[in-house]
């Protein structure tokens, strides 16, 4: 299995590269409009918030940075397929312009106007993001009526065009299948409140970039293009920034494309894609390892499971967990001036591959004995059984 990922520096209000209903899923997390290190990059690109900001009326920045971001809602709504899914991390913005302090929400600008060209608002997800800050508030400290709440958590906007994504061949169906994640994942991964992400520090070394980037971290859109694609699928991120989402797409055996406006982020992105085949399958192999240990724990106080996954023969708590299979990446190399190919592998890790034929062994002399009604015999096949088990994730 192969996938390929091209990076494009240009402005992602124009995805000139990318055919209509290609996309099976974008993430992204664009600039943050009012986020005072944003305000350059919004005012090359139109001068008019530079007026707007330097004679202090926020409300009319406000609207004219979201216009500019508007254009590449426009072009992502083009370039994703019926049924595909945009999820867009975004923060709102505190700020005081003219003695005046006010909150920006950027969130709902942006659900409201992808809503108005069709997408259909899905739940969001609310991640907090945690602080070091000694101070929890804003404003005049214990003094009523002029503190203010402080912003510790970011939005990420799930949103879909047209109706739900079917799948309809068999290959897409099996595709499908083992493109799936873990029972105990999907309890943490589909609540609307995240608790367990950081935003981390990019540690650019490039001085021209390092006050441009945002803390987004690797884990966020992972997780996304886990949960909203398949294994195959095509992920367009036009806000690539230091390259995390293609990174992420990577790791899970995905296309992607990405824009990036700003040229002098390419060291950076190269910097980090260099040493993806271990960040990877480091990822991966965290994932059942938690596994193992969550199964470890789950079966003994549930009592004998009902279903098995193929490829690794661990215990699953469902049966749409049979399948699941999380490829290695095993090679990636660089196609093209700007274009990378990832191959991966279709052997499951070694480590992970329980001794489930001697417990399967026992199970099925188990079950015949039961058959024939032999309570000693019975109990030899139980103990025996339980003996396997009990050292299957050892």
């Amino acid at each position: 299995m192969k996938t390929h990922h091209r990076i494009f520096y240009a402005d992602s209000s124009r995805l000139d590269h990318v055919e209509s209903e290609s996309v099976d899923l974008v993430v992204t997390s664009p600039p943050y409009p009012m986020i005072q290190m944003w305000d350059e990059s919004f005012s090359l690109q139109d001068k008019k918030i530079r007026k707007s900001l330097d004679r202090g009326d926020g409300a009319s920045a406000f609207e004219q940075m979201h216009r500019r971001l508007d254009r590449v809602w426009d072009e992502a709504h083009r370039v994703l397929k019926t049924g595909g899914i945009a999820a867009i991390n975004i923060g709102d913005a505190t700020r005081t312009t003219n003695s005046h302090f006010a909150l920006y929400p950027n969130h709902s600008r942006i659900q409201s106007y992808m809503q108005a060209i069709g997408f259909s608002a899905l739940p969001l997800i609310l991640w907090r993001k945690q602080t070091n800050a000694p101070n929890k508030f804003m404003g005049s400290g214990m003094m009523p009526p002029g503190a203010y709440v402080t912003l510790e958590h970011e939005y990420i906007l799930i949103l879909r065009k047209g109706n739900k994504r079917v799948f309809t061949s068999a290959g897409e169906k099996q595709n499908r299948r083992e493109s799936a994640y873990f029972w105990e994942e999907r309890n943490i991964w589909f609540s609307d409140i995240w608790t367990d992400l950081k935003g981390v520090p990019q540690n650019l070394f490039d001085p021209k970039v390092r006050n441009r980037s945002a803390a987004f971290p690797f884990e966020l859109p992972y997780r996304l293009i886990c949960m909203f694609s398949v294994k195959g699928d095509t992920i367009l991120d036009p806000f690539l920034g230091i390259g995390t989402s293609m990174c992420a797409a990577m790791a899970s055996a995905r296309h992607s494309i990405g824009y990036e406006i700003d040229p002098n982020f390419k060291d950076a992105i190269t910097s980090g894609i260099d040493g993806m085949i271990e960040y990877a399958n480091d990822r991966v192999r965290l994932r059942l390892r938690s596994h193992c240990d969550f199964a470890k724990t789950y079966f003994k106080r549930k009592g004998e499971h009902r279903h098995v996954n193929k490829p690794y023969g661990f215990p699953v708590v469902t049966k749409q967990e049979t399948d699941l299979f999380l490829n290695p990446l095993k090679h990636l190399q660089k196609k093209g001036r700007n274009s990378f190919e990832a191959a991966y592998s279709a052997t499951p890790q070694e480590e992970f591959v329980c001794r489930w034929a001697d417990y399967n062994a026992c199970e099925s002399e188990k079950s015949v004995l039961l058959g024939k009604k032999n309570s000693n015999q019975v109990k030899r096949a139980q103990k025996a059984s339980s003996q396997v088990q009990q050292t299957l994730f050892d």
